[in-house]
């Protein structure tokens, strides 16, 4: 299979590359920009890519690759500070621009050949930077420019480096994926031969090398990762699967019951069902912090699927629903990059786990991991349901979880999504979801002074999680949402309307 590298020094679009490589249908990993000249040898993928980064290559300390990387053989395409960066490398200049260029910029393009075939001679592309090259290295050419800059794009067909000052990857460049698409079929000679239907078959035969004989114990958390992964190994191993699936308290209204009976019965799976919620809040007493919250979750979920494994014989292994976005957000695994939060799964697992891990989606995105779904034969209903957090609804109470907080943001929670699907948005958005602030609010209701909750609503549009807008929902719709909730759920008196972007905020509140 051939494969791309992206190897990240520190921009917000790096993920993005990968997703738009991997539509594509070349797979591609992200790995941080000082990986090892012997890991790159070894691993020998079929092209690198340069990310984008906010630092200039000139600074003391700026982020860096051995000049040795353009000697392996790997076409490479260096993207904003990649293409200043093998531009510096190779005996270029780079200099701090006269103007910066934010935004959308025309391409003009001068040679159609090569990395511009079959654009248009002007077409739209957005920029993000204020170097720019002044001298392009020997060897180089220029095929594209724009009004501030010189050198767009550089190009050395012989040694198969291509560098954009743009960044393809985003939907604002017009014609961005044309440009891929031409470095990857045209310059690196490579073949779209990643698919779902081709990881499922070998993902399959993956685990079952792996697993043997032994027993995998996997936890069910009611979403579609969890699920998704629990298929892939119970094809793999069949019986031998047993799911776990804990009703932690943390789970939306009537969640627990009807997904145990979908589990059960519409595929097969053998699921043992534990009722830990008194468990999981008492843990959570007193606790404020997210990081905490989400470390205290995953750690009970491991003790309970300890307690359960031991129950059988030869249980050696734990599967895990984990995907891309959880790995990038809870550790910097991709170079510069800050951790974002720890997901349960990841960053919330104890030092000495009892178990060796299963994580056979951890390599997805959201949306692929829902085209695996639909290769396993899941319902569409559930595979397009919106994600639900691990640590459920504790991450959705800002400050301590108790009963009577859990209790509140659960109706509210349900009204919100009733309401959403009334008005048929449901499919149109990426998450719909209520937030239960740690604040009261001054109120009047029934001519008597009030002092109670505050409702936050939530509603986002997306493509994978990574990026995501707030969606713009009618005055009606929302006065609708907030009536109900504060007539019809007691304690709160205020509800407000979250409208901001990822980034810089998270989906989630914490």
């Amino acid at each position: 299979m051939n494969k791309v590298f992206v190897l990240d020094f520190g921009s917000q679009y790096t993920q993005l590359i990968a997703r738009r490589v991997r539509e594509l249908g070349v797979y591609a990993e992200i790995h941080p920009y000082n990986v090892s000249l012997s890991f790159l040898k070894k691993e020998s993928p079929q092209a690198l890519v340069l990310s984008g980064g906010p630092q200039s290559v000139y600074e003391k300390g700026a982020p860096s690759v051995s000049p040795e990387i353009f000697n392996l053989g790997f076409p490479v395409l260096g993207i904003c500070y990649g293409l200043q960066l093998l531009a510096h490398l190779l005996g270029g200049e780079v200099v701090p621009g006269k103007k910066r260029e934010y935004g959308l910029a025309e391409l003009k393009v001068i040679d159609q050949s090569g990395l511009l075939h079959d654009l248009n001679k002007i077409s739209p592309v957005w920029m993000s930077h204020g170097d720019q090259v002044k001298k392009v290295p020997p060897g180089f050419a220029i095929s594209g420019v724009t009004v501030n800059t010189k050198a767009a794009v550089i190009e050395n067909k012989n040694r198969k480096i291509f560098g954009v000052q743009f960044h393809p990857e985003v939907a604002h460049t017009a014609e961005g994926k044309k440009i891929l698409r031409n470095f990857l079929f045209r310059l690196a000679k490579l073949k779209p031969d990643w698919s779902m239907g081709n990881f499922v078959e070998t993902k399959v035969k993956e685990i079952k090398e792996k697993v043997g004989q032994a027993k995998v114990i996997a936890g069910l958390s009611g979403g579609v990762d969890s699920l998704v992964a629990s298929l892939l190994v119970h094809r793999a191993i069949g019986q031998r699967l047993l799911c776990v699936f804990v009703d932690n308290g943390l789970l939306r209204k009537g969640q627990y019951e009807a997904d145990l009976e979908t589990f059960r019965k519409r595929y097969g799976l053998k699921v043992i069902a534990v009722k830990a919620a008194d468990r999981f809040i008492n843990k959570l007493k007193g606790v404020i912090s997210p990081e905490r919250k989400r470390k205290i979750i995953g750690r009970t979920f491991i003790e309970i699927f300890e307690e359960q494994a031991k129950k059988f014989q030869d249980v050696q292994f734990l599967a895990q629903g984990t995907i891309y976005p959880d790995v990038i957000e809870s550790a910097p695994v991709k170079g510069p990059s800050a951790t974002i939060k720890s997901h349960h799964n990841v960053g919330g697992l104890p030092a000495r786990l009892p178990f060796k891990l299963i994580e056979p989606l951890r390599e997805l995105f959201k949306d692929e991991v829902r085209q695996v779904g639909f290769e396993l034969g899941v319902d569409r209903e559930f595979l397009e349901q919106h994600p639900f957090p691990g640590p459920g609804l504790a991450v959705r109470i800002v400050g301590e979880v108790t009963p009577e907080r859990l209790a509140i943001l659960r109706e509210a929670d349900e009204i919100l999504l009733q309401e959403v699907k009334k008005a048929a948005l449901y499919d149109k958005l990426w998450q719909a979801f209520a937030v239960l602030l740690p604040v009261r609010s001054v109120g009047v209701m029934g001519d008597q002074r009030t002092y109670q909750q505050v409702v936050v609503l939530r509603l986002v549009q997306s493509l994978d999680g990574m990026t995501a807008n707030w969606y713009p929902a009618s005055a009606e719709f929302l006065s609708k949402v907030a009536s109900r909730i504060v007539n019809e759920v007691a304690g709160v008196n205020r509800v407000v309307y979250d409208i901001t972007t990822k980034p810089p905020a998270t989906i989630e509140w914490e």
